[in-house]
Protein backbone atom coordinates (compact mmCIF):
# COMPACT_ATOMS: atom_id res chain seq x y z
CA UNK A 1 0.00 0.00 0.00
CA UNK A 2 1.31 2.75 -1.24
CA UNK A 3 0.38 5.27 1.56
CA UNK A 4 -1.42 5.48 4.69
CA UNK A 5 -4.30 6.26 3.26
CA UNK A 6 -4.95 3.47 0.79
CA UNK A 7 -3.69 1.29 4.18
CA UNK A 8 -6.89 2.99 6.09
CA UNK A 9 -8.64 2.90 2.97
CA UNK A 10 -7.70 -1.26 3.07
CA UNK A 11 -8.76 -1.86 6.59
CA UNK A 12 -11.79 -0.28 6.77
CA UNK A 13 -12.94 -2.14 3.81
CA UNK A 14 -11.71 -5.53 5.03
CA UNK A 15 -13.56 -4.19 9.00
CA UNK A 16 -16.89 -3.86 6.94
CA UNK A 17 -16.50 -6.65 4.42
CA UNK A 18 -17.51 -8.77 7.95
CA UNK A 19 -20.53 -6.50 8.37
CA UNK A 20 -22.16 -2.77 8.99
CA UNK A 21 -20.36 -1.08 11.39
CA UNK A 22 -20.39 3.26 12.66
CA UNK A 23 -18.13 5.18 12.93
CA UNK A 24 -17.09 4.84 16.45
CA UNK A 25 -16.61 1.13 16.41
CA UNK A 26 -14.83 1.42 13.00
CA UNK A 27 -12.36 3.47 14.78
CA UNK A 28 -12.10 1.31 18.33
CA UNK A 29 -11.43 -1.88 15.64
CA UNK A 30 -9.28 0.13 13.84
CA UNK A 31 -7.12 1.04 16.62
CA UNK A 32 -7.59 -2.66 17.98
CA UNK A 33 -5.30 -3.83 14.43
CA UNK A 34 -2.65 -0.77 14.28
CA UNK A 35 -2.35 -0.79 17.91
CA UNK A 36 -2.51 1.86 20.59
CA UNK A 37 0.13 3.74 19.95
CA UNK A 38 -1.01 4.95 16.62
CA UNK A 39 -3.88 7.68 17.31
CA UNK A 40 -6.34 7.40 14.93
CA UNK A 41 -8.63 10.36 14.99
CA UNK A 42 -11.98 10.86 13.91
CA UNK A 43 -10.65 13.74 11.84
CA UNK A 44 -8.47 11.42 9.90
CA UNK A 45 -11.41 8.70 9.64
CA UNK A 46 -14.38 10.62 8.88
CA UNK A 47 -12.66 12.16 5.60
CA UNK A 48 -11.02 8.76 4.35
CA UNK A 49 -15.52 7.25 4.50
CA UNK A 50 -16.25 10.50 2.96
CA UNK A 51 -13.96 9.46 -0.11
CA UNK A 52 -14.89 6.09 0.22
CA UNK A 53 -18.48 7.04 0.15
CA UNK A 54 -18.17 9.29 -3.00
CA UNK A 55 -15.80 6.74 -4.94
CA UNK A 56 -19.40 4.17 -4.20
CA UNK A 57 -17.04 1.19 -2.18
CA UNK A 58 -19.15 2.22 0.39
CA UNK A 59 -23.01 3.77 1.15
CA UNK A 60 -24.31 5.26 4.44
CA UNK A 61 -27.62 4.54 6.44
CA UNK A 62 -29.47 6.19 9.29
CA UNK A 63 -29.77 3.35 12.79
CA UNK A 64 -31.49 4.24 15.61
CA UNK A 65 -29.96 3.56 18.41
CA UNK A 66 -31.71 1.65 21.34
CA UNK A 67 -31.80 3.57 24.56
CA UNK A 68 -31.75 6.95 26.28
CA UNK A 69 -30.30 8.56 23.47
CA UNK A 70 -32.73 9.55 20.42
CA UNK A 71 -30.57 10.03 18.17
CA UNK A 72 -29.48 8.00 15.22
CA UNK A 73 -26.14 6.91 14.47
CA UNK A 74 -24.62 6.86 10.47
CA UNK A 75 -23.80 2.79 9.89
CA UNK A 76 -21.62 1.80 6.86
CA UNK A 77 -21.21 -0.81 4.17
CA UNK A 78 -19.74 -2.30 1.34
CA UNK A 79 -20.99 -1.92 -1.80
CA UNK A 80 -20.95 -4.43 -4.51
CA UNK A 81 -17.85 -2.41 -6.18
CA UNK A 82 -16.74 -1.86 -2.48
CA UNK A 83 -16.58 -5.73 -2.52
CA UNK A 84 -14.62 -5.82 -5.56
CA UNK A 85 -12.45 -3.51 -4.70
CA UNK A 86 -11.28 -5.18 -1.67
CA UNK A 87 -11.11 -8.22 -3.27
CA UNK A 88 -8.76 -6.67 -5.76
CA UNK A 89 -6.97 -5.27 -2.83
CA UNK A 90 -6.37 -9.01 -1.38
CA UNK A 91 -4.95 -10.08 -4.74
CA UNK A 92 -2.16 -7.40 -4.83
CA UNK A 93 0.77 -8.65 -3.12
CA UNK A 94 3.88 -6.56 -4.26
CA UNK A 95 6.97 -4.66 -1.96
CA UNK A 96 4.35 -2.23 -0.42
CA UNK A 97 2.37 -5.38 1.31
CA UNK A 98 5.12 -6.46 3.56
CA UNK A 99 6.77 -3.16 4.26
CA UNK A 100 6.40 -2.16 8.16
CA UNK A 101 3.42 -0.36 7.90
CA UNK A 102 0.96 -1.88 6.09
CA UNK A 103 2.41 -5.71 6.87
CA UNK A 104 0.10 -5.74 10.18
CA UNK A 105 -2.93 -4.49 8.40
CA UNK A 106 -2.30 -6.87 5.19
CA UNK A 107 -1.71 -9.46 7.71
CA UNK A 108 -5.35 -8.68 9.97
CA UNK A 109 -7.02 -9.60 6.66
CA UNK A 110 -5.10 -12.39 5.52
CA UNK A 111 -8.91 -14.70 5.70
CA UNK A 112 -9.92 -13.54 2.23
CA UNK A 113 -6.23 -12.93 0.52
CA UNK A 114 -5.76 -15.90 -1.64
CA UNK A 115 -3.23 -18.35 -0.93
CA UNK A 116 -0.75 -17.35 -3.50
CA UNK A 117 -1.00 -14.12 -2.25
CA UNK A 118 -0.17 -15.01 0.99
CA UNK A 119 2.58 -16.85 0.77
CA UNK A 120 4.22 -13.74 -1.09
CA UNK A 121 3.43 -11.08 1.47
CA UNK A 122 4.72 -13.77 3.81
CA UNK A 123 8.17 -14.73 2.23
CA UNK A 124 8.06 -10.60 1.04
CA UNK A 125 8.05 -9.66 4.80
CA UNK A 126 10.44 -12.39 5.68
CA UNK A 127 13.47 -11.33 3.43
CA UNK A 128 12.48 -7.38 4.93
CA UNK A 129 13.29 -8.76 8.22
CA UNK A 130 16.50 -10.35 7.49
CA UNK A 131 17.86 -7.54 5.74
CA UNK A 132 16.98 -5.79 9.22
CA UNK A 133 18.18 -7.86 11.26
CA UNK A 134 21.63 -8.24 9.07
CA UNK A 135 21.92 -4.49 9.80
CA UNK A 136 21.12 -4.74 13.38
CA UNK A 137 23.68 -7.50 13.76
CA UNK A 138 26.01 -5.19 11.77
CA UNK A 139 25.69 -2.31 13.63
CA UNK A 140 25.84 -4.28 16.89
CA UNK A 141 29.35 -5.88 15.94
CA UNK A 142 30.52 -2.48 14.87
CA UNK A 143 29.55 0.00 17.64
CA UNK A 144 32.25 2.09 18.64
CA UNK A 145 33.74 2.84 22.13
CA UNK A 146 31.66 5.11 24.10
CA UNK A 147 28.38 4.85 22.10
CA UNK A 148 25.30 5.10 24.52
CA UNK A 149 24.12 2.09 26.22
CA UNK A 150 20.91 2.60 25.85
CA UNK A 151 21.38 2.85 22.16
CA UNK A 152 23.27 -0.77 21.94
CA UNK A 153 20.21 -1.94 24.39
CA UNK A 154 17.56 -0.69 21.66
CA UNK A 155 20.16 -2.10 18.63
CA UNK A 156 19.81 -5.28 21.08
CA UNK A 157 16.35 -5.47 21.71
CA UNK A 158 15.10 -4.67 17.94
CA UNK A 159 17.29 -6.92 17.14
CA UNK A 160 16.29 -10.05 19.12
CA UNK A 161 12.16 -8.87 17.85
CA UNK A 162 13.31 -9.16 14.41
CA UNK A 163 14.77 -12.90 15.84
CA UNK A 164 11.63 -13.41 17.04
CA UNK A 165 9.44 -12.24 14.11
CA UNK A 166 11.72 -13.87 11.48
CA UNK A 167 11.30 -17.36 13.61
CA UNK A 168 7.28 -16.34 13.47
CA UNK A 169 7.08 -15.78 9.37
CA UNK A 170 9.13 -19.31 9.09
CA UNK A 171 5.97 -20.88 10.98
CA UNK A 172 3.98 -18.71 9.24
CA UNK A 173 5.24 -19.54 5.56
CA UNK A 174 5.82 -23.63 6.64
CA UNK A 175 2.06 -23.88 7.67
CA UNK A 176 0.72 -21.73 5.00
CA UNK A 177 2.60 -24.19 2.66
CA UNK A 178 1.18 -27.36 4.25
CA UNK A 179 -2.23 -26.02 4.13
CA UNK A 180 -4.52 -27.56 1.08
Amino acid sequence: MRSRSEALEFALLGLLSQGALHGYELRKRLIAIYGPFRALSFSVLYPQLRRMLEAGVIEESLVETPGRSRRSRISYALTAKGEKHFAEMTSSSGPDTWDDDSFEVRFAFFGPTPKNNRLQILEGRLRRAAEKAAILRNELEKSPAGIDKYLVEWRRHSLESTEREITWLEEMINTERKSS
